[in-house]
Protein backbone atom coordinates (compact mmCIF):
# COMPACT_ATOMS: atom_id res chain seq x y z
CA UNK A 1 0.00 0.00 0.00
CA UNK A 2 2.56 2.55 0.98
CA UNK A 3 4.24 1.53 -2.38
CA UNK A 4 1.19 2.91 -4.32
CA UNK A 5 1.42 5.88 -2.29
CA UNK A 6 4.68 6.64 -2.99
CA UNK A 7 3.60 6.10 -6.92
CA UNK A 8 1.12 8.45 -6.93
CA UNK A 9 2.59 11.45 -5.67
CA UNK A 10 5.96 10.82 -7.63
CA UNK A 11 3.79 10.58 -10.78
CA UNK A 12 1.63 13.52 -9.60
CA UNK A 13 3.73 16.22 -11.57
CA UNK A 14 3.54 14.19 -14.95
CA UNK A 15 0.18 13.28 -15.40
CA UNK A 16 -0.57 16.26 -17.47
CA UNK A 17 3.33 17.20 -18.45
CA UNK A 18 4.78 13.71 -19.87
CA UNK A 19 8.29 12.77 -19.79
CA UNK A 20 9.11 9.96 -21.50
CA UNK A 21 12.05 9.39 -19.54
CA UNK A 22 13.59 7.22 -16.17
CA UNK A 23 15.81 10.22 -16.07
CA UNK A 24 13.58 13.21 -13.65
CA UNK A 25 13.78 13.93 -9.81
CA UNK A 26 11.89 11.82 -7.89
CA UNK A 27 10.35 13.92 -5.36
CA UNK A 28 9.76 17.97 -5.89
CA UNK A 29 8.23 21.03 -4.09
CA UNK A 30 5.42 20.43 -6.98
CA UNK A 31 4.21 17.08 -5.87
CA UNK A 32 1.34 15.99 -3.94
CA UNK A 33 -1.33 13.41 -3.28
CA UNK A 34 -4.06 12.60 -5.18
CA UNK A 35 -7.15 10.75 -5.46
CA UNK A 36 -5.90 7.75 -5.58
CA UNK A 37 -3.82 8.24 -2.60
CA UNK A 38 -7.14 9.40 -0.60
CA UNK A 39 -9.44 6.22 -1.86
CA UNK A 40 -6.40 4.08 -1.21
CA UNK A 41 -6.08 5.36 2.58
CA UNK A 42 -9.95 4.93 2.57
CA UNK A 43 -10.12 1.39 1.95
CA UNK A 44 -6.85 0.71 4.46
CA UNK A 45 -9.11 2.21 6.95
CA UNK A 46 -12.03 0.23 6.33
CA UNK A 47 -10.10 -3.19 6.31
CA UNK A 48 -8.53 -1.76 9.63
CA UNK A 49 -11.57 -1.17 11.14
CA UNK A 50 -14.20 -2.81 9.58
CA UNK A 51 -16.29 0.53 8.98
CA UNK A 52 -18.34 0.47 5.51
CA UNK A 53 -15.94 1.30 2.62
CA UNK A 54 -19.03 2.91 0.95
CA UNK A 55 -19.06 5.66 3.53
CA UNK A 56 -15.80 6.14 3.98
CA UNK A 57 -14.81 6.93 0.80
CA UNK A 58 -17.74 9.25 0.46
CA UNK A 59 -16.45 10.96 4.16
CA UNK A 60 -12.74 11.01 2.67
CA UNK A 61 -14.35 13.01 -0.97
CA UNK A 62 -15.58 15.23 1.70
CA UNK A 63 -12.39 16.05 3.25
CA UNK A 64 -10.62 15.96 0.37
CA UNK A 65 -12.79 17.68 -1.62
CA UNK A 66 -9.82 18.95 -4.37
CA UNK A 67 -7.74 15.84 -4.71
CA UNK A 68 -8.82 15.27 -8.29
CA UNK A 69 -11.28 12.71 -8.90
CA UNK A 70 -13.36 11.55 -12.02
CA UNK A 71 -16.40 13.48 -12.76
CA UNK A 72 -19.21 10.78 -12.01
CA UNK A 73 -17.49 9.90 -8.52
CA UNK A 74 -17.73 13.07 -7.53
CA UNK A 75 -20.98 13.00 -8.67
CA UNK A 76 -21.67 9.43 -6.92
CA UNK A 77 -19.59 10.51 -4.06
CA UNK A 78 -22.09 13.96 -3.41
CA UNK A 79 -25.19 11.66 -3.83
CA UNK A 80 -26.15 12.63 -7.70
CA UNK A 81 -26.12 9.12 -8.42
CA UNK A 82 -27.31 6.70 -6.36
CA UNK A 83 -25.36 2.77 -6.50
CA UNK A 84 -22.13 1.85 -8.78
CA UNK A 85 -22.31 3.43 -12.03
CA UNK A 86 -20.63 0.86 -14.74
CA UNK A 87 -17.52 2.44 -14.40
CA UNK A 88 -14.45 0.66 -16.44
CA UNK A 89 -12.25 3.66 -15.04
CA UNK A 90 -8.75 2.84 -13.19
CA UNK A 91 -10.06 4.34 -9.96
CA UNK A 92 -10.73 0.51 -9.57
CA UNK A 93 -7.24 -0.86 -9.64
CA UNK A 94 -5.46 2.74 -8.12
CA UNK A 95 -6.98 1.99 -4.54
CA UNK A 96 -6.86 -1.50 -4.42
CA UNK A 97 -3.86 -2.18 -2.93
CA UNK A 98 -4.53 -2.95 0.80
CA UNK A 99 -6.33 -5.61 -0.28
CA UNK A 100 -3.51 -7.52 -1.90
CA UNK A 101 -1.68 -6.97 1.66
CA UNK A 102 -4.58 -7.70 4.23
CA UNK A 103 -6.16 -10.85 2.73
CA UNK A 104 -3.94 -14.65 2.70
CA UNK A 105 -5.55 -16.52 -0.14
CA UNK A 106 -5.55 -15.65 -3.58
CA UNK A 107 -9.51 -16.47 -3.38
CA UNK A 108 -10.24 -14.09 -0.63
CA UNK A 109 -8.16 -11.35 -2.34
CA UNK A 110 -10.00 -11.75 -5.49
CA UNK A 111 -13.01 -11.96 -3.60
CA UNK A 112 -12.80 -9.13 -1.53
CA UNK A 113 -11.68 -7.15 -4.97
CA UNK A 114 -14.56 -7.43 -6.34
CA UNK A 115 -16.12 -6.33 -3.12
CA UNK A 116 -14.91 -3.35 -2.53
CA UNK A 117 -14.66 -2.46 -6.27
CA UNK A 118 -18.23 -3.13 -7.24
CA UNK A 119 -19.31 -0.47 -4.89
CA UNK A 120 -18.91 2.25 -7.94
CA UNK A 121 -16.74 0.14 -10.65
CA UNK A 122 -19.48 -2.44 -11.39
CA UNK A 123 -17.88 -2.87 -14.98
CA UNK A 124 -16.02 -6.59 -16.10
CA UNK A 125 -13.06 -3.82 -17.00
CA UNK A 126 -13.31 -2.39 -14.01
CA UNK A 127 -13.59 -5.69 -11.52
CA UNK A 128 -10.86 -7.39 -13.60
CA UNK A 129 -8.42 -4.27 -13.06
CA UNK A 130 -8.81 -4.45 -9.41
CA UNK A 131 -8.78 -7.85 -9.10
CA UNK A 132 -5.63 -8.30 -11.62
CA UNK A 133 -3.58 -5.37 -9.65
CA UNK A 134 -4.76 -7.22 -5.68
CA UNK A 135 -3.76 -10.55 -7.11
CA UNK A 136 -0.53 -9.37 -8.71
CA UNK A 137 0.54 -7.93 -5.16
CA UNK A 138 -0.83 -11.24 -3.54
CA UNK A 139 1.56 -13.24 -5.51
CA UNK A 140 4.48 -11.34 -4.94
CA UNK A 141 4.60 -10.68 -1.49
CA UNK A 142 3.81 -14.71 -1.28
CA UNK A 143 7.23 -15.64 -2.87
CA UNK A 144 5.76 -15.97 -6.65
CA UNK A 145 8.70 -15.33 -9.54
CA UNK A 146 8.07 -12.12 -12.32
CA UNK A 147 7.66 -15.12 -14.83
CA UNK A 148 4.58 -17.16 -12.25
CA UNK A 149 3.18 -13.35 -12.25
CA UNK A 150 3.26 -12.85 -15.59
CA UNK A 151 1.59 -16.02 -16.56
CA UNK A 152 -1.29 -15.93 -13.76
CA UNK A 153 -2.03 -12.34 -14.94
CA UNK A 154 -1.76 -13.42 -18.55
CA UNK A 155 -3.56 -17.09 -18.35
CA UNK A 156 -5.97 -16.29 -15.46
CA UNK A 157 -7.12 -12.84 -15.68
CA UNK A 158 -6.67 -12.63 -19.15
CA UNK A 159 -4.40 -9.48 -20.09
CA UNK A 160 -1.95 -9.12 -22.74
CA UNK A 161 1.81 -8.27 -21.38
CA UNK A 162 3.17 -8.78 -24.56
CA UNK A 163 4.14 -5.44 -25.51
CA UNK A 164 7.50 -4.16 -23.84
CA UNK A 165 7.69 -0.96 -21.71
CA UNK A 166 10.04 0.44 -24.89
CA UNK A 167 7.03 -0.30 -27.00
CA UNK A 168 3.87 1.09 -25.00
CA UNK A 169 6.05 4.48 -24.23
CA UNK A 170 6.10 4.95 -27.89
CA UNK A 171 2.96 5.80 -28.39
CA UNK A 172 0.97 6.08 -25.14
CA UNK A 173 -1.22 8.91 -24.39
CA UNK A 174 -3.57 9.35 -21.26
CA UNK A 175 -5.85 6.53 -20.92
CA UNK A 176 -8.42 6.75 -17.76
CA UNK A 177 -9.75 3.25 -18.32
CA UNK A 178 -8.33 -0.01 -16.25
CA UNK A 179 -7.94 -1.71 -19.88
CA UNK A 180 -5.62 1.17 -21.06
CA UNK A 181 -3.43 1.49 -17.85
CA UNK A 182 -3.37 -1.65 -15.73
CA UNK A 183 -1.24 -3.93 -18.34
CA UNK A 184 0.68 -1.09 -19.02
CA UNK A 185 1.80 -0.76 -15.02
CA UNK A 186 2.11 -4.21 -14.81
CA UNK A 187 5.02 -4.31 -17.56
CA UNK A 188 6.10 -1.75 -15.67
CA UNK A 189 6.82 -3.87 -12.74
CA UNK A 190 7.78 -7.13 -14.90
CA UNK A 191 10.51 -5.22 -16.41
CA UNK A 192 11.72 -3.01 -13.52
CA UNK A 193 14.88 -4.42 -10.98
CA UNK A 194 14.00 -2.80 -7.97
CA UNK A 195 11.27 -0.56 -6.49
CA UNK A 196 12.50 2.88 -7.59
CA UNK A 197 13.50 1.43 -11.04
CA UNK A 198 10.00 0.16 -11.67
CA UNK A 199 8.50 4.11 -10.48
CA UNK A 200 10.52 5.14 -13.11
CA UNK A 201 9.25 2.87 -15.94
CA UNK A 202 6.12 3.63 -14.74
CA UNK A 203 5.71 7.35 -15.07
CA UNK A 204 8.37 6.96 -17.71
CA UNK A 205 4.93 5.65 -20.34
CA UNK A 206 3.41 9.03 -19.87
CA UNK A 207 -0.36 9.35 -19.68
CA UNK A 208 -1.84 8.93 -16.20
CA UNK A 209 1.55 8.54 -14.60
CA UNK A 210 0.21 8.93 -11.21
CA UNK A 211 -2.09 6.27 -11.27
CA UNK A 212 0.13 4.09 -13.49
CA UNK A 213 2.61 4.58 -10.96
CA UNK A 214 0.64 3.66 -8.00
CA UNK A 215 -0.60 0.49 -9.63
CA UNK A 216 3.13 -0.18 -10.07
CA UNK A 217 4.36 1.02 -6.94
CA UNK A 218 1.86 -1.26 -5.07
CA UNK A 219 2.91 -4.58 -6.94
CA UNK A 220 6.47 -3.22 -6.81
CA UNK A 221 6.50 -2.89 -2.48
CA UNK A 222 5.50 -6.58 -2.07
CA UNK A 223 7.58 -8.16 -4.46
CA UNK A 224 11.06 -6.29 -3.68
CA UNK A 225 10.30 -6.61 0.07
CA UNK A 226 8.86 -2.75 0.87
CA UNK A 227 9.52 0.43 -0.05
CA UNK A 228 13.05 2.04 1.04
CA UNK A 229 12.83 3.52 4.00
CA UNK A 230 14.43 7.15 2.71
CA UNK A 231 11.80 6.98 0.22
CA UNK A 232 9.24 5.80 2.16
CA UNK A 233 9.74 8.82 4.86
CA UNK A 234 9.86 11.11 2.31
CA UNK A 235 6.36 10.25 0.41
CA UNK A 236 4.62 9.92 3.89
CA UNK A 237 6.13 13.81 4.66
CA UNK A 238 3.64 14.70 1.73
CA UNK A 239 0.70 13.37 3.58
CA UNK A 240 -1.44 15.29 6.22
CA UNK A 241 -1.64 13.71 9.68
CA UNK A 242 -4.81 11.43 9.32
CA UNK A 243 -3.55 9.87 6.27
CA UNK A 244 -0.26 9.79 7.59
CA UNK A 245 -1.13 7.96 10.34
CA UNK A 246 -3.48 5.66 8.89
CA UNK A 247 -1.12 4.57 6.06
CA UNK A 248 1.83 3.76 8.81
CA UNK A 249 -0.62 1.87 10.60
CA UNK A 250 -1.59 -0.22 7.54
CA UNK A 251 2.04 -0.98 6.96
CA UNK A 252 2.64 -1.87 10.31
CA UNK A 253 0.36 -4.49 10.71
CA UNK A 254 -0.12 -5.61 6.55
CA UNK A 255 2.38 -4.16 4.81
CA UNK A 256 6.53 -5.40 3.76
CA UNK A 257 8.10 -2.19 4.00
CA UNK A 258 10.16 -1.99 7.32
CA UNK A 259 8.94 1.66 9.01
CA UNK A 260 11.52 2.59 12.33
CA UNK A 261 8.98 2.33 15.65
CA UNK A 262 10.46 5.02 16.60
CA UNK A 263 9.15 7.78 13.55
CA UNK A 264 5.48 8.48 13.26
Amino acid sequence: MLGAITGDIIGSIYEFDPIKTVEFPLFGDACRFTDDTVLTVALAEAIMTGENFETLMKEYCRRYPDAGYGGRFHAWAAGQLQGPYQSWGNGAAMRISPVGYAFDTIEGVLEKAEEYTVVTHDHPEGIKGAKATAAAIYLARTGASLAEIRRYLTDVIGYDLSRSCDVIRADYAFDESCQGTVPPAITAFLESTGFEDAIRLAVSLGGDSDTLACITGGIAEAFYGGVPPVIAWHALDYLDEPLRQTAIAFTRRYGVTRLDPART
